[in-house]
């Protein structure tokens, strides 16, 4: 039996540490529980996508945890598609690389294939989409009788693989066919995402699809529209058993209940065109 544990979206810096109370809780929590390794689901930082030292100091705090550990980036680490102030690029992509390794990776446990994926290449339309959509392809294909879970920062969709454009919150429409096609392929059998700040644990035509709760803060309804799934800090616990496997919403003891909404344009302020 594997036992891996999910955090998401921490959203460390130490230069804007309106949420640095919850992080010696998770990493306290994080210790006790014995796992095998950690996968970090992105928005690990505040803004790696433009400043170093939230990236180094954020490595630094995951070495911390003294396990294995992967991690996929979110938007506020390397920038995502589309958007005028924070374009991904190579630049962004490097600096994540240079502190936390690969952006996309895969690593087999008992029976299962765990893929990891960089949501934030989705609908570029650069190179590098390209070349991880083409590497996603033959790392289904090679995976034998092993079942999949893919992990990603950004959910494909919040309620039906079939949706319109949700904008900021979950992949566009292009590229979520081409990547909904790979599930239908490949009978991929997990889809664990961060980004959403909720908790959510739902099957839908055949592939279990988990939003893995923030540890860092919570979303007011001024600031995210209604869908599914319960807001909660937390984390989330994998048990891998053969070709089984057990999910757990994790409650972390000690998160203080912070809101983005009370600091939001302290954080994260607005922008203006040049």
């Amino acid at each position: 039996m594997a036992r891996v544990l999910q955090i998401s979206d921490t959203h460390l810096s130490r230069t804007k540490p309106h949420f640095a109370a919850n992080w010696a809780p998770l990493r306290d929590w994080v210790l006790r529980q014995n796992a095998e390794f950690i996968i970090h689901t992105g928005d690990l930082t505040v803004d790696g996508a433009d400043h170093e030292e939230d990236m180094r100091d954020g490595a630094e705090l995951m070495r911390s945890l003294h396990a294995a550990f992967l991690a996929v980036p979110g938007n506020h680490d390397v920038g995502e598609a589309g958007n005028p102030y924070q374009p991904v690029n190579a630049e962004r992509l490097d600096r994540w690389r240079r502190h936390f390794g690969a952006d996309w990776w895969a690593h087999d446990v008992e029976n299962w294939r765990l893929i990891g994926i960089d949501s934030m290449l989705f609908g570029s339309e650069s190179d590098e989409e390209e070349r991880q959509f083409e590497w996603l392809r033959q790392t289904l294909a090679t995976a034998g009788e092993r079942k999949i879970a893919w992990f990603t920062h950004r959910p494909l969709f919040i309620e039906s693989p079939t949706e319109s454009d949700t904008g900021y919150w979950s992949v566009k429409p292009g590229p979520r066919a081409r990547l909904l096609d790979l599930v239908d392929r490949y009978d991929v059998a997990l889809i664990a995402t961060g980004h959403l700040h909720k908790w959510r644990n739902d099957l839908i035509d055949r592939c279990r699809y988990v939003w893995c709760a923030s540890s860092g803060f919570l979303v007011g309804p001024d600031n995210q529209p209604d869908m599914p799934g319960e807001k909660r800090l937390g984390a989330v616990i994998y048990k891998f058993r053969g070709s089984d496997v057990s999910i757990t919403a994790a409650e972390v003891p000690g998160l203080t209940t912070l809101w983005i909404d009370d600091v939001l344009h302290e954080v994260y302020p607005p922008r203006h065109a040049a």
